[in-house]
């Protein structure tokens, strides 16, 4: 859905700088130079595009769900750590970009949604993507917003990044985290409690073209992955009036369950001894998290999280 709207924007800007209208564009690269920052210093977010009313449609599709363990105090700024990353995200945009949930359920918490620094580069997206609450996920842009005194902010960053959209596929509970410590180091070096947040049902709005780990279509995805800084993952799902085949996804339920606060206390310089052993607790936590879940959203018995 991102890129069909960065294609849109970007073949928009393409017809200003051919068409007529020329001038207009080059009052925007002006702009776009003086405002290049923005995504690394909060972003721009408008609450009139938060709460426009197709967003409600969005959500209601599926449905998506946000559910609360626990209650987050405004006076601390909070480091939410989001899995898996599925094919789109659903969960993480719907709950944390749209709608009065998260406002209602954690009052005076104000959260960003962190995404590749490539989107922002894209004219007239950036604008889109900014007003939802979105911001880089650059290191600037994280210590910018975790380093609020007075507390009530809350960052929150997709852990599997897009390597793990590769694992997308119906039933898969494998997570890209073993070798991703480096949220952990800024939630040190900002004090900001980690909280584990598992999106259920997110790997199961599309199917994916089978690509195990070996693989030649596995090996492209990840080259082009390295090469480009996203992945592409070959997915498919519903079409508007038949459900054999098309990109929209499946009307799968999406329940976006928030664990409670795992306490940080600020360390400007943390030993790689001490980042290891925040990390193997946020790895604790988020596998109780599952646990004590897992049966409400039918997840067998005998399904367990897989970390690689």
């Amino acid at each position: 859905f991102l890129s069909l709207v960065a294609e849109f924007c970007c073949g928009f800007f393409v017809i200003l700088i051919l068409g007529n209208f020329w001038f207009l564009a080059v009052l925007y690269l002006l702009w776009l130079y003086f405002d290049w920052e923005t995504p690394c210093t909060g972003g721009r977010r408008s609450e009139w595009v938060r709460s426009w009313t197709v967003w409600k449609y969005f959500r209601e599709y599926f449905p998506i769900h946000l559910i609360k363990t626990s209650d987050l105090s405004p006076n601390h700024n909070y480091l939410f750590g989001f899995h898996p990353h599925g094919v789109l995200v659903a969960g993480a945009f719907g709950n944390f970009c749209t709608g009065p949930s998260f406002k209602n359920l954690f009052p005076g918490l104000t959260p960003y949604l962190h995404i590749m620094p490539i989107w922002f580069s894209c004219p007239f997206f950036r604008e889109y993507i900014m007003s939802a609450g979105m911001v880089s996920a650059s290191k600037e842009s994280v210590s910018y917003v975790l380093n609020n005194e007075g507390g009530g902010r809350a960052s929150i960053i997709v852990i599997g990044g897009a390597e793990e959209s590769l694992n997308a596929h119906p039933g898969s509970l494998t997570l890209n985290i073993l070798k991703r410590k480096g949220f952990i180091k800024m939630a040190l070096k900002h004090g900001a409690h980690l909280v584990p947040v598992f999106s259920f049902g997110e790997n199961e709005l599309f199917k994916q073209v089978a690509n195990p780990k070996g693989s030649w279509l596995r090996n492209v995805q990840e080259k082009l992955q390295k090469i480009m800084g996203f992945a592409l993952p070959l997915f498919h799902a519903r079409g508007v009036f038949q459900y054999s085949f098309g990109l929209i996804p499946y009307r799968q339920p999406i329940h976006t369950v928030v664990g409670s606060p795992i306490p940080v206390k600020r360390n400007l310089n943390p030993t790689t001894e001490e980042v290891d052993q925040l990390h193997a607790l946020y790895l604790q936590k988020l596998k109780q998290l599952f646990e004590e879940h897992k049966k409400n959203y039918g997840i067998p018995e005998h399904k367990s999280l897989i970390f690689e």
